[in-house]
């Protein structure tokens, strides 16, 4: 922990008794007095409040700067809107993914982006190296980023700002806080509705103390953060995609626009095209495993005959099912709904069935 970076809430999570362990370079909080299954299920009914701080914020500016960002994403950014955000990855030239990222539209030559804290600096390097000279990139060292999520968010957060209350799925918008400047998009990675809050990093325990101090929000750290992206069915960077996984595999052909798909012009857009067209040999799955015990990432998945399909990539007890999930890899002729498949679990062959994702309903705010 002595090597590890902190954030600007770092003071208030030990103040609130927080486990902090050291996550992607940054000492995190990996949960509160209260426990990984309360903060999980009371995000679930309530409203969490996350330090994503960790995370990369960049913007990009200049004159056709989300077209030049075409060059290294397959999503449309050119034909976002202004005030839209939008899911999307760095490809490498197999096809393979570097990173996933969020990027929102603040203008028309002006992005923001937020990167996965494990690939920041991979991912300041790789936009650093293809900038064009007439662009500017500007990283945000001095800026936290706080996650509000849960159905309770929209009425927690209109306390401050009335007007994020009227904010859809997938928008962002500048909004005043309690008097601080904020960035504010309508998003988050739990399945639920809620908020992302980018503000300057001097006024962050301010903001986070006065949305604690409303009794549906409670403080939460990464162990629950973790379990709800599972249950929504989301990838986590380095475990469920990476450089070796392409978009296709990965179950996002989602993200690739009509107009991408017909013109290309991204890396590794022949391999990632060739599978959209003729499938991939592999596929992202969900998968629930029968009986109580829990298969983890690198458990094998065989077939009934004892043949291998692939393995579990994140896996773990869901609180809101009472069982336990995992998402994984198989082969693409096994990977419809209900096959029934085997987990090597410690040595035993437990079974399970292939399920479509995400296990828990989104719940996002639609406009």
């Amino acid at each position: 922990m002595t090597d590890s970076r902190t954030t600007p809430l770092d003071d208030l999570h030990r103040a609130l008794g927080a486990r902090m362990v050291p996550f992607a370079g940054y000492a995190m909080p990996l949960q509160y007095p209260a426990g990984i299954l309360a903060e999980h299920r009371h995000t679930r009914a309530a409203a969490g409040l996350f330090d994503v701080s960790h995370m990369g914020q960049v913007e990009l500016s200049g004159p056709g700067v989300a077209r030049w960002l075409e060059r290294l994403v397959p999503g449309d950014i050119e034909g976002l809107a202004v005030g839209r955000v939008r899911y999307t990855v760095f490809t490498n030239e197999e096809g393979g993914i570097l990173d996933d990222l969020m990027v929102a539209k603040l203008a028309p030559d002006h992005l923001s982006l937020v990167v996965n804290a494990a690939c920041r600096q991979a991912d300041i390097d790789h936009l650093s190296r293809h900038l064009d000279e007439d662009l500017t990139l500007a990283v945000h060292g001095d800026r936290a980023l706080l996650a509000l999520q849960g159905p309770a968010a929209a009425a927690v957060l209109a306390r401050l700002a009335p007007e994020c209350a009227a904010m859809g799925f997938m928008s962002v918008r500048p909004l005043d806080l309690a008097g601080a400047p904020c960035l504010v998009t309508r998003s988050g990675y739990t399945g639920e509705d809620g908020y992302e809050i980018s503000i300057a990093a001097d006024s962050a325990a301010m903001l986070a103390r006065l949305l604690l101090e409303d009794a549906r929000v409670m403080p939460v750290g990464l162990g629950a953060r973790d379990s709800l992206r599972l249950e929504a069915g989301l990838c986590l960077y380095g475990a469920d995609i990476d450089t070796a996984t392409t978009p296709i595999e990965a179950d996002l052909a989602w993200i690739i626009g009509r107009r991408r798909r017909e013109q290309g012009g991204f890396p590794g857009a022949a391999r990632i095209l060739g599978q959209l067209a003729a499938g991939p040999e592999r596929l992202r799955v969900g998968i629930r495993p029968d009986g109580r015990a829990p298969a983890r990432a690198h458990t094998a998945i065989t077939d009934t005959d004892g043949r291998p399909l692939g393995e579990v990539t994140s896996g773990g007890f869901s609180p809101s099912l009472d069982a336990p999930i995992a998402m994984g890899y198989v082969a693409a002729s096994e990977a419809r709904p209900g096959t029934q498949v085997f987990l090597d679990v410690r040595g035993r062959s437990l079974p399970a069935r292939i399920v479509s994702l995400p296990f828990v309903a989104h719940r996002y705010h639609k406009a």
